[in-house]
């Protein structure tokens, strides 16, 4: 073999096998199949809302245009014959719906008869709330909507990720706040405060691709090449969306030996003598790094990096050891060694010169984040002095239950008669779904409605199935989800973004970012 093996794409095989023999088991007449995407909750403390983003990119990469083809329902035919054999033997002809397929590729031209309405991407909207709907478009094709839940569902791992990413920037943000920072606008602020360190750390490269587009919502710092792609391909960014630095890792430090660790440092600062260069420090002894190295025997080199005609600035990594007590104990010592240049905050924290920072890029995460700010606060050591760097803890330590994400059947339309669908099992009351057509309404649009109408869950084992009312009020007030159809079109907050195999609205990062900033953010319009 002497040249990769691409992977090619087919729609047919992006789903669940069970959903191939879904088309056989709706009631008979069937027409219209509609489904919902929601978040229906999070463990997670504080975590009581959603930033939705990367639906567009799933409709760009594998539902525009004409999709089905001759070739591909053929290979899906062959492949579901063998897979559903009962022997493992026996090819299984029946299974497959191989004339729904040819409807769509003669009646349709290969594309998707469904539509699609979403949340505007980046907005950031509570738990429990309709984010997406989808619905056939062609009572032929009523097996459709369904049979694409396996591939749209995934939009759960861009949103949690923006998501997750956003928490840590609000949690910066604060405490910046509360230590004095005055300069939120790009560069400064939260702008290049949490790093994407993740690629390595992620399942797939399509994974690199769409959740470090997804932490781009909120920060420009990453190392994850594939986001940049990612947001240029599917999300209209010009240029780079990200940006990083020259940077050192163990194996540039430590092939020096330990008797040249110091030269390997001095080497970093005179091969990129300006603009901003990280080193990592702790291949033997952070401590010592610190005070003898970067406070000492380069101190000159880091303190020459700014002049009248340049900028430049040393960002001293650690690695290793518990994070809250080794960034104190690190950035104490760079404090001291530099103390003539240090300066206080308009709240009294202390501040280091601009020359020199400190990144922590190991154990960071959304939780661990706050320990160590708060650590620093404690101490009267200003959150600016320190940014951030997070892998596998920004994309990849979550999956689709970390915001219980899921997609039901809402309303079916057997022979021209709509109906309310819904789930409420016993067993667990949290995974109830809503009913019928929905629209997402602000509450202050959505009035003239009796207290009946509000939603009431089951009361007990014995009470009404599915609940009473319509209205799924956000516990903030602000929003409301109307159910069975009683909502206002005119007002539903939701955008159609895809029909039959086009694309509606096409978001571009630069507005996203703008939806999903926070109130000291670096992307808020001026």
């Amino acid at each position: 073999m002497a040249s990769c093996v691409p992977w090619v794409d087919n729609i047919i095989e992006l789903s669940d096998s069970y959903k191939v023999s879904h088309y056989k088991q709706y009631p008979p007449g069937t027409e219209y199949v509609y489904s919902y995407f929601e978040s229906r909750g999070c463990d997670n403390e504080g975590w009581d809302s959603v930033c939705f983003f990367g639906l567009q990119y799933f409709l760009k990469r594998y539902l525009l245009g004409p999709v089905v083809t001759r070739e591909k329902i053929d290979e899906a035919a062959e492949i579901y014959a063998g897979h559903f054999s009962g022997d493992g033997v026996t090819p299984n002809l029946t299974m497959f719906y191989f004339e729904g397929w040819e409807y769509i590729l003669s009646q349709h031209g290969g594309k998707l008869p469904v539509a699609i309405k979403c949340v505007p991407e980046g907005m950031v909207i509570p738990n429990k709330t309709v984010l997406f709907t989808m619905v056939n478009t062609d009572p032929k094709c009523f097996w459709l909507t369904n049979y694409l839940e396996t591939l749209l569902v995934q939009v759960w791992y861009p949103m949690t990720v923006c998501t997750n990413s956003r928490y840590q920037k609000l949690t910066i943000e604060k405490f910046l706040e509360e230590t004095g920072n005055k300069d939120w606008a790009i560069p400064g602020g939260t702008t290049f405060k949490l790093h994407d360190f993740g690629f390595r750390g992620v399942s797939s490269v399509e994974s690199a691709a769409v959740g470090g587009c997804a932490h781009l919502v909120n920060f420009c710092g990453t190392d994850t090449v594939a986001a940049l792609r990612g947001a240029r391909k599917y999300y209209n960014a010009p240029g780079c969306a990200g940006n990083s630095i020259p940077a050192s890792e163990h194996s540039t430090i430590t092939s020096w030996g330990q008797d040249g660790e110091c030269n390997a440092m001095k080497n970093m600062l005179e091969k990129y003598p300006q603009g901003l260069v990280a080193c990592v420090s702790d291949s033997f002894d952070i401590f010592r790094a610190c005070k003898d190295y970067w406070g000492g025997a380069l101190k000159g080199l880091i303190k020459g990096r700014i002049t009248e005609n340049s900028f430049g600035r040393l960002v001293v990594r650690p690695d290793s050891g518990d994070p809250a007590e080794t960034c104190l104990a690190v950035i104490k010592i760079l404090l001291e060694q530099f103390a003539e240049d240090v300066t206080p905050t308009k709240t009294g924290h202390l501040l280091l010169p601009p020359y020199i920072r400190v990144i922590q890029g190991d154990g960071v995460d959304w939780q661990s984040i706050p320990k160590i700010l708060q650590v620093l606060k404690d101490n009267n050591i200003a959150a600016d002095n320190i940014g951030f760097g997070s892998g596998g803890a920004l994309l990849q330590k979550l999956n689709r239950d970390t915001f219980k994400c899921a997609f039901k059947c809402a309303e079916i339309t057997t022979n021209g008669v709509p109906r309310d669908v819904f789930k409420d099992p016993i067993t667990d009351q949290g995974k109830v779904s809503k009913k019928g057509r929905l629209t997402l309404q602000l509450a202050s649009e959505t009035t003239g409605y009796a207290e009946a109408d509000v939603y009431k869950p089951r009361q007990g084992a014995d009470g009404v199935a599915g609940g009473t009312g319509f209205l799924h009020y956000t516990p903030c007030g602000k929003y409301v989800t109307v159910s069975s159809g009683k909502g206002d079109p005119a007002k539903d907050i939701l955008v159609e973004v895809f029909r039959d195999g086009a694309l509606l609205k096409d978001w571009t990062l630069s507005e996203i970012r703008q939806r999903a900033d926070t109130p000291h953010g670096p992307f808020a319009p001026s």
